[in-house]
């Protein structure tokens, strides 16, 4: 399972004692805010367990990596993947409140480029954000993601349908 080191980040992966931080993230309305409505404590904790058992690449469920301040160990989020055919993966990532606005985002995400496109084998990433989250839309644009559409009345979140902006990079427009 891969450890992605940044300068201010290690970015490990997921394992049974981060329950409480993945638990306080997915309740947290300013990060679910775009991202899913108010979901049950068993409901999140089957999301979490998904992600526990070992990955390599070609697995069918996400990548999780949890990202921790180098000088602290602190947790600040969670980025990483999942295989969306053979040659592609769809990223994601969520930030505590604390560590948004602080580049941790970006960096945490070009870790996961890097490692995608070599050792993931990866020719393809997407990313699919609800329009409106001009923070989610800001980072991956700053990693090199290209806006390719909208997907209009696509996903139905604070009762009503919401348009997902459709991001895209493919390996040789990476660096």
């Amino acid at each position: 399972m891969p450890v992605l080191k940044t300068s201010r980040l290690t970015c490990r992966p997921i394992e049974p004692a981060d329950w409480p931080f993945f638990l306080s993230l997915q309740q947290h309305p300013d990060v679910m805010r775009y991202v899913a409505d108010a979901r049950s404590e068993a409901d999140i904790r089957e999301a979490f367990d998904s992600r526990l058992p070992e990955w390599q690449p070609g697995s069918p469920h996400w990548l999780c990596l949890i990202l921790c301040d180098n000088e602290t160990g602190k947790p600040l989020g969670i980025n990483g993947y999942i295989h969306r055919g053979q040659d592609c993966a769809e990223v994601g990532f969520l930030l505590a409140p604390e560590a948004q606005g602080k580049g941790y985002g970006t960096e945490s995400l070009r870790a996961v480029c890097d490692y995608a496109f070599s050792a993931g084998g990866l020719r393809r990433l997407t990313a699919c954000v609800t329009a409106g989250n001009q923070a989610s839309r800001q980072l991956l644009e700053k990693t090199g993601f290209v806006l390719e559409g909208t997907l209009r009345e696509s996903y139905w979140l604070q009762q009503r349908w919401q348009d997902d902006w459709l991001f895209g990079l493919l390996k040789h427009e990476w660096r």
